[in-house]
């Protein structure tokens, strides 16, 4: 038997071949030819499986439409909310937000107007000045590319505004804003070293000149404005008062006219973009009101010849203060007002805080002997006694509960009327006001009606801020002592313009003059428009008035007076000496004088009133004649010189101070 094959194996994938039929023998023989052998089948590697494509299968996409429809829904939503806020609901804030960034407003401050003299000198003046001002976000390190940019531009601006560099740097560094204040109200040169040093360290910025493009100083600005000066310094400073930082008057009557004199701001408003003005898109706004020019009674020349008089003898006499007043007689202006010390208000940084007031008109203090006069005017006024009227004067007097005396001791003086007011004897004004009822208690009565009618107890009409009527008790209030103390001048008080005014008012023939500061008003127009004449009253006829000046000449003429210091050659001088004892404000007790001198000139045609009092001097001599006799002297000349008032040529009456008593 033939060999069996071995099986083969089918190989996936491939067909199987066919299998070649044996031929058929060409002869007819039955023997079938015997097939030639096959060679062995070669074996191959098997052949991986063919891969079937990978199909995707997609998933249904509503779900997914859905979610993003419903976000873009959500979102959509969440615009038209916000839409409607802001133009429906706060539309009206965001419109203001808007103007707020798109528009600026400035004001516009008003030129405040000037103060000046009866011939038009100015006492106080407004000028240009700037207010020095800072961007502080341009001095961050991300604006300035500087760490310390404040601390920089600290020390190159603080010698030229008289800062500290701290105090400068603090507010540079003001976190969150866009503007700061360096100095208020700095003059023209002071902007101009800015500018120049903005100029140097712009040159410096520049890439070229290695810098890195940006200023150091260029957040540095400046705004408009005026500043109040006072070309005259500490002159009538007393009067002119002072300005505050905002340009608003403070004291003095830069105070009491401020409404006047400070006119009313303006407004501009203008379209801007990055901080700048849009040429284009023009400006809307209301000018300023300049304010009203002042102008004062005072003298410029009369008032230095005043001031300068007694700050000399303030200094001289080591006193607490003084004040000299001048006024016409015949209109009630006061010409000069002066007080000592003073202060200067362009620097009020180095002002004592007690000399920043007025003390003549502020002052309330007992007035001594030169309130004589107005005894002396009650006398003569209901006909108690008359000039020549014998007063015989003890050295001591007892009366109430008090044992009186002169300044000095004497034997007993045998004075007429006249003479009792020529030596200021205390005694004597006790015996002559006595005369004026029949009883103490009515000729209170009648001395206080006086003392009233001369304006003591009340306003002198001024209206200057802080001034004191002074004091003076209902008659039915005086105490035992002072029923015999206020005739001479002790237990009531006034302050320096009244005392001032009693003398002009004898002065002007018995007629009382409220005294004033101001002449009138120049508006913006240019037109002046004077004040309403001051209140007038009758006091005293014009007899006694006559008769008065002529008995106040006798303290001045006669040897006997004690006014004989302040006698000017070539003129008739009227004037009485007070020498008062002094209530310390701070003990509350009576400590040192009051020494005081008042008059007026020609006595004969009155013109010019003069009173001067010194408080407390503590060196030399304390009498009223002695220290202030000399300044009436001094001042009186001055102003009969600049107001040129001549001599009247007539010879003075020189009434008797004394009288025989020998029968």
């Amino acid at each position: 038997m033939p060999p069996k094959e071995p099986p083969r194996r089918r190989v996936p994938g491939h067909a199987r071949p066919a299998r070649p039929r044996p031929a058929q023998a060409a002869s007819g023989g039955s023997r079938t030819a015997r097939p030639a052998p096959r060679p062995a089948p070669r074996r191959t590697a098997p052949r991986p499986p063919a891969r079937r494509p990978r199909t995707i299968r997609l998933g249904n996409p509503r779900p997914r439409l859905r979610l993003v429809s419903l976000g873009l829904t959500l979102v959509m939503l969440v615009f038209v909310v916000r839409l409607l806020q802001v133009q429906a609901v706060d539309a009206g804030a965001y419109a203001a937000k808007a103007d707020k960034y798109r528009f600026q407003e400035y004001t516009l401050s008003a030129e405040r107007g000037e103060i000046t003299d009866r011939n038009g000198i100015a006492l106080a003046a407004s000028v240009d000045a700037y207010d020095i001002t800072a961007d502080p976000k341009l001095f961050t390190p991300q604006e300035s590319k500087v760490a310390d940019a404040p601390e920089q531009a600290a020390a190159l601006l603080a010698p030229i505004l008289g800062k500290q560099p701290a105090e400068l740097a603090k507010k540079l560094r003001t976190p969150k804003s866009r503007y700061t204040l360096l100095a208020r109200k700095q003059t023209p040169q002071v902007w101009n070293q800015i500018k120049d040093l903005k100029k140097v360290y712009g040159q410096k910025s520049q890439p070229s000149a290695g810098g890195n493009g940006i200023n150091l100083l260029g957040g540095v600005l400046s705004e408009p404005s005026t500043k109040r000066v006072y070309p005259n310094g500490e002159l009538a400073a007393g009067i002119l008062g002072y300005v505050n930082a905002e340009g608003r008057g403070a004291g003095g009557l830069e105070s009491m006219l401020d409404p006047e004199l400070a006119g009313k701001d303006g407004k501009i408003r203008f379209t801007q973009s990055g901080g700048r003005q849009v040429p284009t898109a023009g400006s809307q706004g209301t000018p300023a009101v300049p304010g009203s020019n002042i102008e004062l009674t005072i003298d410029r020349d009369i008032q230095w010849a005043a001031q300068q008089a007694i700050t000399e003898q303030v200094k001289k006499s080591k006193a607490d203060r003084g004040y000299v007043i001048v006024q016409d007689t015949r209109t009630g202006e006061v010409l000069a007002l002066a007080n000592a010390p003073g202060f200067d208000p362009n620097d009020l940084s180095a002002a004592n805080a007690a000399a920043m007031g007025n003390a003549a008109l502020q002052d309330a203090y007992e007035p001594g002997s030169t309130s004589k006069v107005m005894s002396m005017a009650a006398v003569l006024e209901e006909g108690k006694a008359a000039p020549g009227t014998h007063v015989t004067v003890p050295n001591r007097l007892h009366r109430g509960d008090r044992l009186f005396k002169d300044d000095v001791d004497h034997p007993t003086w045998y004075l007429t009327l006249n003479g009792v007011l020529a030596k200021s004897s205390n005694i004597g004004t006790i015996l002559a006001t006595g005369r004026l009822g029949a009883t103490q208690a009515e000729s209170n009565e009648v001395l206080h009606s006086y003392l009233r009618k001369f304006g003591i107890g009340s306003p002198t009409g001024l209206g200057y801020p802080g001034e004191t009527p002074g004091i003076l008790a209902k008659p039915g209030d005086w105490s035992t002592s002072q029923q015999y103390t206020i005739p001479f001048g002790q237990g009531l008080s006034v302050n320096a313009m009244q005392a001032a005014s009693v003398y002009s008012t004898i002065a002007n023939g018995g007629v009382r003059i409220a005294p004033t500061l101001v002449r009138g008003t120049k508006g913006p127009d240019g037109r002046f428009a004077p004040v309403p004449r001051p209140e007038e009253s009758r006091v005293i006829s014009e007899k006694t008035a006559k008769t008065l000046a002529t008995m106040l000449e006798s303290v001045v003429d006669d040897q006997e007076g004690t006014g004989t210091r302040a006698a000017i050659p070539g003129y008739r001088v009227a004037g009485k000496t007070g020498t008062a004892n002094r209530v310390d404000p701070e003990l509350g007790r009576y400590k040192g004088y009051t020494a005081s001198f008042a008059g007026f000139a020609p006595a004969d045609e009155p013109r010019v009133t003069v009173y001067c009092a010194i408080q407390n001097p503590t060196k030399g001599s304390y009498f009223g004649g002695q220290i202030c006799g000399p300044i009436y002297k001094k001042v009186m000349e001055f102003a009969l010189k600049t107001l040129h008032i001549a001599p009247t040529g007539s010879d003075p009456a020189r009434l008797p101070v004394v009288f025989d008593p020998t029968p």
